[in-house]
């Protein structure tokens, strides 16, 4: 089995995505694609024609970011039609997804240039399909009772009362993640990957991180209101379901205590992202300096109920693939989606905090469902080269309660 080798990546800034406030709201997600894909062909200076496949991850695969966005995004950005290209979901989890398919494809020695990424624009969920969440309980009669599925809010909530995770302790890992995106944008941790996103008539969208909010306070925050408190009584169907009574029937004794709101939680925005993978030998052929390589990869599945607990089994799954111990790990990225989400790691898995999330996570700089793993990959592969460090672990959570990992080394 040959290495898959990681040549380059970038990704566009993240937009505030709520329509009419966000810098990308308006732009077509095939277009915030495109960017990203134009951008590592002109860095990379590659041939379009040979791309074996493109590897897409978008979540919401409906209204303008339906139909294999991947390979419309492709056309878009002016590859050769040879370059094809498919579309995933697996939730919040199709960004880590793409890569590792990707990489799999080329170890397998199938294909030898493919490049992996994902776009989600947040602002445009519900725009010519259901207004729904892609998160929630699907009503499905049979399954609810088998696997009941409530709102993923709901379901930090419970975790966080299941584990005595106090509101003080999401709160100031909340504050953190804000204090360690703003040191890294100050200090330029995120420039060799972002690339600004234009506008179709060449006027400047954005070029900038526009979600955090550096002035924030463990003050701020703690007066901020539970958001999943009365979300948890809405009711579902007439016959009065509610996420509340979802949980209770695998937690029937369960009291939620309330600790997540807009400030602990994940940012709703628009973003892409997109990684060049090749095999040595096309690397070698064409010039190619690969900066990291595939170590290994993993999946990993859990309560569908509780949603949000596999990142722990998935890292623990893919390091023992890599033959590699906790301590081996450099830098640690696990996604933000909620504040008890990466709590729980550091807790379960005695992480040091001093390498987990160094440069702020998703409650600083918004969660793109589909785009996030790629970008979590960008940018653990600028930080271990920043530090002149080796491996890199990557793993989030996702809907349904699944978990990708995977583990990347510096070359």
């Amino acid at each position: 089995m040959t290495e898959a080798l990681i040549i380059d990546g970038c990704r566009t800034p993240r937009g505030i995505g709520k329509p009419g406030k966000g810098a990308l709201t308006g732009i077509h997600p095939q277009h915030l694609g495109a960017t990203v894909l134009k951008a590592l062909a002109e860095r990379n200076n590659l041939n379009t024609a040979e791309v074996d496949d493109i590897i897409w991850g978008t979540s919401s695969q409906r209204g303008p970011q339906g139909g294999d966005l991947g390979r419309m995004a492709a056309l878009d950005a002016g590859y050769d039609v040879k370059a094809s290209a498919v579309t995933l979901d697996r939730f919040c989890g199709s960004g880590i997804t793409s890569v590792n398919i990707a990489a799999g494809s080329v170890m397998s020695g199938m294909e030898d240039l493919v490049i992996a990424g994902g776009t989600e624009m947040m602002s445009t969920f519900g725009q010519g399909g259901s207004t729904s969440s892609p998160f929630i309980d699907s009503g499905n009669a049979r399954l609810r009772e088998v696997h009941p599925q409530p709102h993923q809010g709901v379901c930090a909530d419970a975790i966080s009362t299941l584990e005595n995770i106090s509101r003080e302790a999401v709160d100031e890992l909340a504050l953190l993640s804000q204090k360690n995106a703003a040191k890294a944008i100050e200090g330029g941790h995120f420039d060799k990957s972002l690339v600004p996103v234009y506008k179709e008539d060449g006027t400047l969208a954005l070029d900038h991180e526009e979600f955090p909010r550096p002035n924030t306070t463990f003050e701020a925050l703690s007066e901020l209101k539970p958001s999943f408190d009365s979300l948890a009584d809405y009711p579902l169907d007439e016959d009065g379901t509610t996420f509340r009574k979802l949980i209770l029937k695998k937690y029937p004794d369960l009291e939620i205590n309330h600790v997540h709101h807009a400030g602990n939680s994940s940012g709703v925005v628009d973003g892409a992202a997109a990684l060049l993978l090749a095999s040595p030998d096309y690397a070698k052929a064409n010039g190619m300096k690969p900066r990291a390589k595939i170590k290994a990869m993993a999946n990993m599945g859990d309560s569908p109920t509780l949603m949000l607990n596999a990142p722990v089994p998935a890292a623990i799954k893919v390091l023992e693939k890599a033959g590699l111990t906790l301590d081996d790990i450099d830098l640690f990225e696990v996604n933000e989606a909620f504040s008890v989400v990466t709590e729980k790691f550091i807790r379960d898995l005695d992480i040091d905090r001093e390498k987990i999330n160094v440069n702020g996570g998703a409650m600083a700089l918004g969660h793109p469902i589909g785009a996030t793993g790629s970008i979590l990959v960008n940018t653990v592969l600028d930080e271990l080269e920043r530090r002149d460090v080796q491996f890199g672990l990557v793993t989030m959570c996702a809907a349904g309660g699944m978990a990708p990992a995977v583990i990347i080394e510096r070359v």
